[in-house]
């Protein structure tokens, strides 16, 4: 089964519990928040408020930046959620890439090998946390003492955990670790700190899922594939519809069209192209952003039927 999840965040409290109602009732698996402090609401928070008016749909960050929360924070408010939403919450964890998020919390933004170091420590320990043991740790990149989630315990004996990247070293973790996969498909930070260079080619799809599969060796369970889509339009030009995007990132229309981070075209062709997503490269979830809740609800169940 292909699963769909909405990445949103409110606007005003009407807005966001209605958003929340219209994304469970379409059959979205997911309702995710993104983390980014100062720029966007506090995601456990919103997602608290979800919770409250919804009774099906999962609830996470997506995904919450390593760099700037500590495992037992971040591991209580998992387990609050789980436990004010009735076992729906989900971990999603990511190194983070604004210097601005550092720079709030009186840090500054490590290189690319500290950050996937401390988000590496980060989910163990918060892993840890919710599965109820006692925690230590004393490196450069992450210190905690003795810590344990004593209260609140999560609803459900295991909460499943999302790591998103598109590292090679978090990418083999991920694989050996995580439930979930977030394909980032992103690649170096530019100067703004916000926008990405794009791995959206065939060879560094495969670049990046070989390294999903070394680090899946040896699982009962490999981790199930999932694509952050970037932008969702329902055309009957997608070329047209691509074009502008192609250029930005750099890609031609028919590179761009291949990739399982963007779904452009007719229902039918979506349709088509998350099948052969699925066939080439595995993967069987989408998050798509906010304003793709009413275009792709309308044929949602097309989508998650795909064989």
């Amino acid at each position: 089964m292909i699963t769909f999840s909405l990445q949103a965040h409110p606007s005003d409290a009407a807005d966001w519990a209605d958003l929340a109602r219209r994304a469970e009732s379409a059959g979205f698996d997911a309702l995710f928040a993104a983390d980014h402090p100062g720029a966007v609401a506090t995601p456990f928070v919103a997602l608290a408020a979800a919770a409250a008016v919804t009774s099906t749909i999962g609830l996470g960050s997506y995904v919450s930046n390593a760099g700037v929360r500590e495992p037992m924070l971040l591991a209580a408010d998992v387990a609050t959620l789980d436990l004010v939403s009735g076992g729906r919450a989900r971990l999603g964890i990511g190194a983070g890439h604004t210097p601005a998020e550092w720079r709030a919390v009186g840090r500054e933004r490590p290189d690319v090998a500290g950050r996937v170091r401390r988000c590496i420590a980060v989910a163990e320990a918060t892993r840890a946390l919710l599965d109820g043991e006692e925690v230590t740790v004393d490196t450069p990149d992450l210190v905690v003492h003795g810590a344990r989630l004593e209260n609140p315990r999560p609803v459900r004996r295991r909460i499943p955990l999302t790591v998103g990247t598109a590292n090679s070293t978090l990418l083999r973790w991920a694989g050996a670790h995580a439930d979930v996969v977030g394909l980032a498909g992103l690649g170096r930070t530019l100067p703004d700190g916000h926008s990405h260079e794009v791995r959206w080619r065939e060879a560094e799809i495969e670049a990046q899922l070989a390294q999903v599969a070394a680090g899946a060796e040896g699982r009962a369970e490999p981790p199930e594939l999932e694509a952050l889509v970037q932008k969702v339009v329902v055309t009957d030009d997608a070329e047209a519809a691509a074009a502008e995007t192609a250029a930005d990132t750099g890609l031609t229309v028919t590179e761009l069209l291949a990739t399982p981070f963007v779904l452009i075209g007719t229902e039918d062709e979506i349709v088509a192209a998350v099948a052969g997503h699925r066939r080439r490269w595995g993967v069987t979830r989408y998050v798509v952003r906010q304003e793709a809740l009413d275009p792709l609800g309308a044929f949602l169940p097309r989508l998650s039927a795909v064989a």
